[in-house]
């Protein structure tokens, strides 16, 4: 391992359910673990939101060996524990984050599960029922959530886990009926407000592999199904590699591309 370079690799839409075979993700987790330095999880962490799905998940990524950061997904949340899941999960070694940031390595997380609510011109407003109201209102919160964790990160590189997409781009090939309901734009805005390397998200099991913010901001989409579909001779991850501070004592570099994972090179300009 080059102390100077760190290796992400991120996936989501694991969807580990209680009918799921022992040792099915064992082998995904085994080459993060020869490829990458941290493991990142965006969401649907579980199938159902059980107890017994979450410990399930724990003992797939005993053999990762790398520090695990996660987010919680729609799935996650599905039986009413999802307290119980984060809680399993943390005490498992899993870095949970729901509106929260931490230092891996040199290398700032943030991380929410984020909503829906569309994108751009199209997004639901506030406006109308109260229902409708509370939705839009779930959507603002979840990207105040994200935008107060990367305010609080002073690290060099600051890298947004997400399980809801903050892009349109990302959710393309999805039926445009259900797009809508697959992120909103409201995610995108603090990801432009404030330097960050590389955003990642699942959810869109038919969408787009990657895809940009308005202001340059890589987005990728690493659901599981997604990676495994579109690239189905490489590891269903995505890796991205950044420079941290040596031991000169300088300042980082432009993060370089790293040709692994999902079968592309992860670039970043």
């Amino acid at each position: 391992m080059n102390p100077d370079r760190i290796r992400i690799a991120a996936v989501g839409d694991l969807h580990c359910a209680k009918a799921m075979t022992p040792g099915t993700l064992a082998p995904v987790f085994s080459l993060v673990a020869e490829r990458a330095d941290i493991l990142a999880l965006c969401g649907d962490l579980t199938d159902t939101g059980t107890v017994e799905e979450a410990k399930s998940l724990i003992r797939e990524l005993a053999v990762a060996k790398v520090p695990v950061v996660a987010v919680l997904g729609n799935h996650d949340y599905e039986s009413d524990k999802s307290g119980d899941v984060k809680q399993i999960l943390t005490d498992g070694g899993v870095a949970v984050l729901d509106g929260d940031s931490v230092e891996l390595r040199g290398v700032g997380f943030a991380g929410v599960k984020g909503f829906a609510g569309g994108f751009g011109e199209r997004a639901l407003q506030s406006w109308g029922e109260p229902v409708l109201k509370q939705f839009v209102r779930e959507a603002v919160e979840e990207a105040l959530k994200l935008e107060g964790a990367l305010a609080r990160l002073r690290t060099p590189h600051r890298i947004a886990l997400l399980h809801y997409s903050p892009i349109r781009a990302t959710v393309t090939d999805e039926p445009s009926e259900i797009a809508a309901f697959l992120g909103s734009s409201r995610l995108e805005d603090p990801l432009n407000r404030y330097p960050v390397t590389a955003a990642f998200h699942g959810h869109a099991h038919r969408g787009s592999p990657e895809g940009r913010t308005t202001s340059g901001v890589p987005v990728y989409n690493v659901a599981l199904p997604l990676l495994r579909r579109r690239f189905p001779n490489d590891p269903p991850f995505r890796v991205i590699e950044v420079q941290v501070e040596g031991s000169n004592g300088g300042p980082p570099s432009t993060p370089v591309p790293v040709h692994a994972g999902s079968g592309i090179g992860a670039t970043i300009p």
